[in-house]
Formats: structure tokens, sequence, C-alpha cells
């Protein structure tokens, strides 16, 4: 198993966060985690960003909602019924300490990016000339 690079960045962003807030984003770190090992975690646009052959999803804390933003996945028609109790836009899933994302979602969305970024890698391999 790879070893996890945590990055300090993202556990000071996560220490400035009060609960249930940081619970909520710390769900969401380790489904990412359990799913993604080999992943990096770094801070990007300001947030906690997982990237593997590309970004893979981000999640950050707002005001009145946390966010999840696993990009144009949201719009994947296999998750719209999932999706319908939440405020959901270009990329992003707001969702409350009211009405938190289940866990089973969480997991589905991230091995949908995963497949996606895997995807587009083979793609760009297969794009390069050769040398």
């Amino acid at each position: 198993m790879a070893e996890r690079k945590i990055s300090s960045d993202v556990e000071a962003y996560l220490a400035g966060i009060a609960e249930p807030a940081r619970s909520m984003l710390e769900k969401i770190r380790h489904i990412v985690w359990s799913l993604a090992p080999e992943a990096e975690e770094v801070i990007a646009y300001g947030i906690p960003t997982f990237k593997l052959n590309g970004n893979l999803v981000h999640y950050a804390n707002f005001t009145n909602h946390c966010s999840f933003f696993p990009g144009g996945t949201v719009r994947n028609e296999a998750l719209k019924d999932q999706l319908s109790g939440y405020k959901t836009s270009k990329g992003t899933i707001q969702f409350t300490r009211d009405n938190p994302l289940p866990d089973d979602l969480i997991r589905k969305i991230v091995i949908m990016r995963l497949e996606e970024n895997r995807e587009l890698a083979a793609a760009k391999k297969q794009k390069k000339p050769a040398k």
C-alpha cells in the first residue's frame, strides 16, 4: 500500500474548522484515502484537494454549508436521484450538518472520479507521440 502524502497545510485547514463541519469533512477525507491511498492531498484553489491523474475531488467548509467538489460527475445521470436533496451546481454538491452526504454516495462519486481520471490519463498517454 502506498504511503499517504499528508499535507500540513490540509491539517491546518481542518484544524481551523469547528465541529460538526470538521467531522463531516474528515469523513470525506477518510473515504477518499480508503479508495485512493496513492492519491496526493494538497491545498489547491485554497481548499483541500486530492490529486490522482489530475484533480480527483476537493472539499471545503463555508459559513453556512460544506461543499464536495467532484467536478462534472455531479451531472452524471446515475447520481440524479441521490443528489436530489442537495444543492448542486456545475461541479459542486453543498451539504449541511442537518443534511450530510451519506458515506455510500461519497464512495460512489469517488469511484466514478477515479475511473474518469484513469480514462483521461490513458487517453492522454495514447495521444503522446513516440520519441
